[in-house]
């Protein structure tokens, strides 16, 4: 007979799940107190009355017809001229008179090559040509016996032409020969630098005894007699400079006086500018490569005010708000005026929009304000007393 066993689920009794569940009751209450004790922060607090209206800083719009701006413009003092000079023609160096920052004349001799090969092909040619000239000679004095003996019948016009063909030949060869010679002589001068203006040797790239090769810079000359400022101008300014007039530049030495020589009268595509050519009146009172400023006044036709930078917040289409206080004592709100940026000029701005003369706005702590804000208006002047004194 099989038996078949079968397992009864255990059950807790009734008195064993009470007590399971007033534990738990016992423990989560702790907890609780546990967790309310710990707590060191300040009790929650529900306002019962409306906030204090906040203190903002207000200046008064006024309003200007036209928008005064004084521009500067800078450039720097160079030499009018500037050369690299080195040889023609290849050769070895035989000497160089000069050093940086010697001071030399219009047409002296700064360096030279060695030219004694030069010398001999020249003494060769020179020969040459004293030899041809000699030939040239004879052949002249047989033509002439040669036509005279063929006006007595004694010699036949052959004889006379062949003669006058060599005396042509030796004329030729004399033409020749003189010609080699001046092609020496210009190469011995070209042997030698000279200075091409008054100046200042600014720098000097090789020795005695290098061997030069053709064009290649061995020294550097600036001319100091005459200096120039080369300033990029607006147009419209340009059209108000005198040409020929004496203007005062600024530089960190001091003031220099400058005559306006010329413009180029072509707008730079870059810059957007006109080149202006300034002659430095006394080249003694200030160095090349200086820079030089020039300052200069423009008035521009436009209505609007100025304003401090920190009263402008960011608005939508590129352009910009200023906070408006309207209302009255009891009740003062801010609400945002769009205005535009004509010029700016360091820590503030010029501005046009719809802003009325005599109206006040909010002149910084933007970040503090919503539209339609609560505020209490401060004149921009007390409140910056007030927190100097705090």
């Amino acid at each position: 007979m099989t038996e078949t066993l079968h397992t009864r689920e255990k059950r807790p009794s009734a008195p064993k799940a009470i007590a399971f569940v007033l534990l738990l009751g016992i423990i989560s209450a702790g907890l609780v107190v546990a967790a309310l004790s710990r707590r060191t922060g300040p009790a929650l607090v529900i306002p019962t009355s409306a906030p204090s209206a906040l203190s903002v800083a207000v200046e008064t719009v006024k309003l200007e017809t036209s928008l005064g701006l004084e521009e500067t413009f800078s450039g720097i003092v160079q030499p009018r001229r500037t050369s690299e000079l080195g040889f023609s023609s290849g050769g070895r160096v035989a000497s160089i008179d000069v050093d940086i920052g010697d001071r030399v004349t219009e047409g002296q001799r700064l360096a030279r090559l060695d030219t004694r090969d030069l010398q001999a092909n020249l003494a060769a040619a020179e020969a040459s040509m004293a030899e041809a000239e000699a030939d040239h000679e004879l052949a002249r004095a047989t033509v002439e016996r040669q036509r005279t003996l063929f006006e007595r019948g004694h010699v036949s016009r052959q004889r006379v032409d062949e003669a006058e063909a060599t005396a042509a030949a030796s004329a030729a060869r004399i033409s020749a020969a003189a010609a080699r010679a001046d092609t020496l002589r210009v190469a011995i001068d070209l042997a030698a630098i000279r200075a091409p203006f008054a100046g200042t040797i600014t720098n000097r790239m090789a020795d005695e005894g290098t061997i030069a090769a053709p064009g290649m810079v061995f020294l550097e000359l600036v001319e100091t007699g005459t200096l120039e400022a080369r300033i990029g101008l607006p147009a419209a300014s340009v059209a108000e400079l005198e040409p020929g007039g004496t203007y005062l530049l600024k530089s960190d030495l001091g003031p220099v006086e400058a005559r306006l020589r010329s413009d180029t009268g072509v707008i730079d595509e870059g810059r957007r500018t006109v080149t202006t050519m300034f002659d430095i009146v006394d080249t003694a009172s200030v160095p090349a490569g200086t820079v030089v400023r020039l300052e200069l006044q423009r008035d521009i036709s436009e209505r609007g005010f100025w304003a401090p930078v920190s009263a402008l917040t960011e608005s939508r289409r590129g352009l910009w708000s200023i906070y408006v206080v309207e209302g009255s004592d009891d009740d003062w709100r801010v609400r945002p005026r769009l205005v535009e940026i004509v010029h700016s000029d360091a820590d503030r701005v010029f501005v046009r929009g719809t802003l009325r003369n005599g109206e006040r706005y909010v002149t910084g702590g933007l970040q503090r304000i919503v539209p339609d804000q609560k505020v209490m208006p401060v004149a921009a002047n007390s409140a910056a007393r007030t927190s100097d004194e705090g």
